[in-house]
């Protein structure tokens, strides 16, 4: 069996990365999360099935460990938008240096391991469209970006053996999992949904020489691509209204950029990770959201206003 470590295993897109491997057969899994309330309860289930470690990416000894055996390294820890935007310096110090923590113990012990990253497509910054040729278009103030190019540069320089997948704002259950709600309500997007991405993960590992060195833009397609305020709209009438949003929308500036990607059918052929449409997605977040009719009621005057505004 082929030996695979995923960090931030209890993430959005983690959890559904544990969950597809399971599913293949194939694969000795070893988990990584921060120990808290909510990756215990999301983990809580696979927890006879895989190897489970609460533990945190910048103890050095620690991922020396776990490092040493692996034959791929799926890469999903770190801090997302808004709260590595408000806190400087917590990306850098959570997931640039958990980073380099895995990349000297990948060269160290064992330098045949191919480390998968999930990056971001926001580094390509306020444009509409972009492809893997695009420039970045980061300021100053966009921790998050900076931080992800950063790692990007770093990986590229120091390993043989890897693969970077810049991911979009990927759709989930506002319940279980973080979304984003600080994009701007009339940009375009071209997103992904939290199976999809999970999938093409997995669907990765599959022939590493060919990804190897490669950078993909993982876009759902055309669709998967609405308007924000458009989906913005639908997941509010689903789920209702949530603190998360009331403080995202007066206090967080929309920095979590979205993109039409002029390449991402080119990684769908490769991976073919893509069984969802925005049609789809609702329909399973109905399915997946139980009560909450006040919360629903409460979001009626926020549709209407996403619904008329055109600015």
């Amino acid at each position: 069996m082929k030996k695979v470590l995923v960090t931030g295993a209890a993430g959005t897109v983690g959890i559904n990365v544990i969950k597809f491997l399971l599913s293949e057969g194939k694969y000795e899994i070893t988990a990584l999360d921060l120990r808290n309330k909510n990756s215990q309860k999301k983990l809580k289930k696979y927890r006879r099935r895989i190897n489970l470690i609460y533990g945190d990416m910048n103890d050095h000894i620690l991922m020396e460990a776990l490092v040493k055996n692996q034959d791929f390294i799926i890469h999903l820890a770190g801090v997302l938008p808004p709260l590595a935007d408000i806190k400087k310096g917590l990306s850098k110090k959570v997931e640039y240096e958990g980073t380099e923590n895995i990349i000297k113990a990948i060269n160290y012990y064992n330098p045949k391991c191919l480390l998968i990253y999930a990056s971001s497509t926001t580094i390509y910054g306020d444009v509409e469209k972009a492809s893997i040729t695009s420039k970045e278009n980061i300021t100053e103030l966009d921790y998050y970006s900076n931080i992800k190019l950063k790692i990007e540069k770093l990986i590229k320089n120091k390993l043989k053996n890897y693969c970077i997948i810049r991911l979009p704002l990927v759709l989930c259950n506002p319940a279980n999992n973080a979304f984003m709600y600080n994009v701007k309500r009339n940009r375009m997007v071209e997103a992904i949904t939290d199976n999809d991405a999970g999938y093409l993960f997995v669907s990765a590992l599959k022939n590493p020489k060919a990804i190897n060195q490669h950078v993909f833009n993982a876009g759902g397609g055309q669709l998967m691509s609405a308007p924000y305020k458009e989906i913005l709209a639908n997941v509010l009438k689903i789920y209702g209204l949530s603190f998360k949003y009331l403080f995202t929308t007066l206090f967080i500036d929309k920095n979590f950029y979205t993109h039409i990607y002029e390449d991402s059918d080119k990684c769908n052929d490769l991976f073919e990770y893509r069984s969802d449409s925005l049609s789809s997605y609702y329909m399973r977040l109905k399915r997946q959201v139980k009560g909450r009719k006040i919360a629903k009621i409460l979001a009626k005057p926020f549709i209407f206003f996403l619904r008329i505004k055109k600015k």
